[in-house]
């Protein structure tokens, strides 16, 4: 009778251990860690700001603070729109593939230079800065997507993150034109986008297209395709953290 009570004891204590260890791994496994944190900034706004900033710490060369971007002849949309209406739904995919976002703007009627935009993303704690852009050109022939990073020579960012905003440039890129199917163009390589300059993290403009061409501009206009353009973008994210 004394081993059998003993058994019946330590089978209870078994018991109980493993159905504390099942329940604790289910927790886990049930949880989803956040990987990186991901700051979208919807490009322009609904007014320009003429107001001068230098285009990088310590430059003695000045842009103007914010411009009014392009526009749509055919879908009638202002890039600041089509641009935001883009950050939105970004934003709503990196978060289901486990990213925290910081959104840069989420109006229209906001008054934030190129400058201050860099700057909050990473005091917001972005791992990444991916700016959200339109592009526009006299000859509406022209079409396809590009992304914008610094050059190698780049004075007024560190070395590292030149480097990561060259590769999530090339990502982006390359991800994008497979989701959508648009023409790569290039990547351009510039020290004289200020919104690039001030970032003291790695980051990239995305020039999803030419509003100025007709099929690009309804393409973009299209739920349908906005849908490949976010896909493309997160896909080129995912492949930035790989």
């Amino acid at each position: 009778m004394k081993k059998k009570w003993y058994l019946k004891r330590a089978l209870a204590a078994f018991l109980a251990v493993l159905m504390a260890f099942g329940s604790a791994t289910a927790v886990y496994a049930t949880k989803k860690p956040v990987k990186h944190k991901i700051a979208i900034d919807a490009g322009h706004q609904l007014r320009q700001n003429t107001g001068r900033e230098p285009i990088g710490p310590g430059s003695r060369i000045y842009k103007q603070k914010v411009s009014s971007g392009t526009y749509g002849r055919w879908s009638k949309l202002n890039e600041y729109e089509l641009n935001l209406t883009i950050a939105k739904k970004l934003e709503k995919e990196l978060k289901k593939r486990g990213y925290a976002v910081y959104m840069v703007r989420r109006k229209h009627n906001i008054n934030l230079s190129n400058k201050q935009r860099a700057q909050r993303s990473a005091k917001a704690g972005a791992d990444i800065l991916v700016r959200i852009h339109a592009n526009g050109d006299d000859n509406s022939s022209v079409y396809g997507a590009l992304t914008m990073a610094p050059a190698s020579n780049n004075p007024y960012m560190k070395k590292a993150v030149v480097k990561n905003s060259q590769k999530l440039s090339t990502k982006v890129l390359n991800s994008f034109c497979k989701a959508t199917g648009a023409k790569k163009r290039s990547i351009i390589y510039t020290n004289d986008m200020s919104g690039i300059n001030w970032s003291t993290i790695p980051v990239t403009i995305v020039e999803m297209g030419f509003m100025s061409n007709r099929t690009e501009d309804l393409n973009m206009a299209k739920a349908s395709y906005q849908k490949k353009m976010v896909k493309g973008i997160a896909d080129g994210i995912d492949a930035y953290f790989k």
